[in-house]
């Protein structure tokens, strides 16, 4: 890819936990939450970051946002005087980083501060930005509640999250990632905590406003379904690892590591004759405490061999239009 309308580039970004760290003793052994991951993001697109629980998907999005600060590597952010490295960034710069970026979290019901209002919470990053006067802030506030289907928005400025549906808090917490108009959003599982019910409705609004607001979003979930209809790339990320990334519906149609292959074998289909072949993987899911330098997905694999033990984790190489792939035997 190259760098043109790219507007987030991560390069060699790692995550380490210590654990067993004694108050004078540095701690020898880490959980390796994200391992070298490199990724272009650019303007207006939405990229889905998928894979299953504890592989690293949210720590990335911490990341992003600086909700956490790297262990290493970089992630250059495109401004109008150029790229930026965020994971540099410290006091007023920080601050002003904080209107570029947000992120929507996973469960409304705690993400949000039940003493607040919806107008206080909705307001809140426009005060701490010192943007606009108060009736100023109020009208944005009532134009954004709006806009995410809050309608009339007078009838929610005062009220509470405990008097709102799962659906509607989740609205809210869209309106107050939205307010202070960022060029960049994480969304973290945003429609997971909703009714089914809701979730088609969360989704069509999240693609709306990504229109309406000139939005690029990074879609986190383990929903296959759910990252298909809000993607236009995907990046599907295991123990800490991107295995495999490209557009969306190539992915999905020709799947290439071992492991994406598995998970698309347990997507359900709502067909009782169809019939496809399982994809056997063994045993359970590995420890990301201190792993080896080899393939992630070693002891996992049915295609392993003693060249991918002895070897270090297969780079991401390009397949074909732009179908990238992390597997020695692909």
């Amino acid at each position: 890819m190259t760098n043109n309308g790219v507007l987030v580039d991560i390069k060699h970004l790692s995550k380490l936990f210590p654990m067993g760290a004694g108050m004078f003793q540095r701690s020898k052994v880490f959980v390796h939450a994200v391992s070298d991951v490199s990724l272009r993001i650019r303007q207006g697109e939405s990229v889905g970051l998928v894979g299953e629980s504890g592989c690293g998907k949210t720590t990335t999005g911490k990341l992003l946002t600086r909700l956490l600060d790297p262990t290493a590597g970089s992630i250059d952010f495109q401004t109008k005087d150029g790229p930026v490295d965020i994971a540099t960034l410290r006091g007023k710069a920080m601050k002003r980083f904080r209107r570029r970026v947000q992120m929507i979290f996973q469960d409304p019901y705690e993400s949000l501060n039940p003493r607040l209002t919806i107008n206080d919470t909705v307001a809140e990053p426009l005060n701490v930005q010192g943007i606009g006067s108060l009736v100023e802030r109020e009208d944005r506030v009532v134009q954004l509640l709006e806009s995410v289907g809050l309608t009339p928005a007078h009838s929610f400025l005062f009220r509470y999250p405990h008097e709102l549906s799962g659906g509607q808090r989740q609205r809210v917490a869209i309106a107050r990632a939205l307010v202070v108009n960022p060029n960049f959003v994480v969304a973290d599982e945003p429609t997971s905590m909703l009714d089914v019910s809701v979730r088609t409705s969360v989704m069509q609004l999240m693609g709306k406003l990504a229109d309406e607001f000139n939005v690029t979003y990074l879609y986190i979930t383990h929903d296959i379904a759910v990252a298909r209809y809000m993607s236009d790339r995907l990046a599907v990320m295991y123990l800490g690892k991107i295995v495999e990334l490209g557009d969306t519906e190539e992915v999905l149609h020709h799947p290439l590591h071992p492991y994406t292959k598995a998970l698309l074998s347990a997507v359900p289909v709502p067909d009782p004759l169809h019939k496809r072949n399982p994809v056997v993987i063994k045993g359970q899911v590995s420890k990301p405490v201190n792993p080896l330098p080899r393939c992630r997905f070693y002891e996992r694999c049915p295609l392993a061999d003693k060249f991918c033990e002895t070897h270090d984790h297969p780079p991401l190489e390009d397949h074909g239009s732009g179908h990238y792939v992390a597997c020695y035997h692909v």
